[in-house]
């Protein structure tokens, strides 16, 4: 294979990857389909609102009767990969039968999919917006309902479900898939696949609330926040990050300090079961300096389906996880131009050189992975 001959050979190829599934916009395109590469894998940077919005797919929609499922309470399990040849529907790819296993990227180590170990994964996201006409659908109306932390490290990719999900309207919802990657393996890109899905087993009409900006409140060690500030974090329902475009950006954070679907900005791993317009009977505005935290008024727990950990035994010839270095240098500048993080002073500055320029880090004062699978 080229990726085996490329690493042997020492070069660095990277493979991004996409969460495949015949009911995504963009299905079939190939990279001769656009006057550029516009595959469902290739990364959005510097795009303008119609190249990056739907991965520009718009007009390559799913056939009427592919539906990705999502079942309330339960889990809904996708395919990433980093070729459709590496996924169930191999038969449509341009490659064919390439899959191995659970592994994502076949015959390729972790830094062809952006990170440098189990260790270093970023997460990723499901997000739903309850409109059945693609074209009324702006990226505001998109809420995050469900995350994977170990994203991109298994081809079959858990998505737990809220519960209390409500039905979708008559014609169905839109889904999509979201992935920003450890700033250490590539450049300051973003990953967005849409998808047509529906909610079933619905047992509860509350309407989800309307989805928030989220803010980077978690413990933040790298920049010199040793602590989490839970009094500035978003709660309840949020939107997926929309970062490093031309235009349409919700998130301004720096080159190397790209925003995570982690506890970082209050995304937990698994269902995010506080969306829902009931959740919080109210939501104090986010500060700095806040030392108030809501009070979830409708906890919910959400079944759980298989484990990852049991899902990578499907697969002999995946790799074992490794851990990052834990003397691994620092990443990136503090966020930049963010009116949702915090503002600290620094001091003790130390600098790291990288292959664009210097950048800086400090420590702070004061208080402590397109989609693939039939449902």
């Amino acid at each position: 294979m080229v990726c085996q001959s490329l690493a042997s050979m020492g070069m660095l190829l990277f493979l991004p990857v996409a969460i495949w599934h015949p009911s995504m916009y963009g299905f079939n395109v190939t990279d001769k389909t656009f006057p550029y590469d516009n595959r469902p894998v290739a990364p959005l940077i510097n795009y303008t609102f119609e190249q990056w919005w739907f991965h520009g797919h718009l007009d390559y929609p799913p056939h009427p009767g592919d539906i990705f499922e999502l079942p309330a309470g339960q889990t809904a399990t996708a395919e990433i990969a980093c070729n459709k040849g590496a996924t169930t529907w191999f038969n449509s790819s341009e490659g064919g039968d390439i899959r191995q296993g659970n592994n994502p990227c076949p015959n390729s180590p972790p830094a062809a999919y952006h990170t440098t170990g189990f260790d270093d994964l970023k997460g990723c996201a499901l997000a739903i917006a309850y409109e059945s006409d693609v074209s009324k659908i702006q990226p505001e109306d998109f809420t995050v309902f469900s995350v994977n932390q170990t994203c991109v490290w298994y081809r079959f990719t858990n998505f737990p479900v809220p519960a209390r999900m409500p039905p979708c309207p008559e014609g169905g919802c839109h889904c999509a898939w979201f992935w920003i990657h450890s700033p250490d393996s590539g450049s300051e890109q973003n990953y967005m696949t849409g998808f047509r899905c529906n909610v079933t087993g619905s047992t509860s009409t509350v309407p989800l609330a309307k989805p928030q900006i989220p803010r980077r409140c978690g413990a933040d060690p790298t920049f010199g926040k040793p602590e989490a500030d839970p009094g500035n974090c978003t709660y309840g329902a949020k939107q997926p990050f929309y970062w490093f475009q031309a235009e349409r950006n919700n998130m301004f954070e720096g080159t190397y300090a790209p925003p995570f679907y982690l506890d970082l900005y209050n995304f937990k791993d698994g269902a995010q079961d506080d969306i829902f317009a009931d959740s919080y009977a109210a939501l104090p505005p986010p500060s700095p300096n806040s030392t108030i935290v809501p009070v979830l008024q409708q906890p919910q727990a959400t079944a759980s389906g298989p484990s990852v950990s049991s899902i990578s035994s499907l697969s002999s010839v995946l790799p074992a996880p490794t851990s990052q270095p834990t003397n691994q240098a620092p990443f990136g500048t503090p966020p930049g131009r963010c009116s949702a993080c915090r503002r600290r002073s620094y001091n003790n500055l130390q600098r790291r050189a990288f292959s664009s320029g210097i950048i800086a880090r400090s420590k702070a004062k004061g208080k402590p992975w397109n989609l693939w699978h039939p449902f």
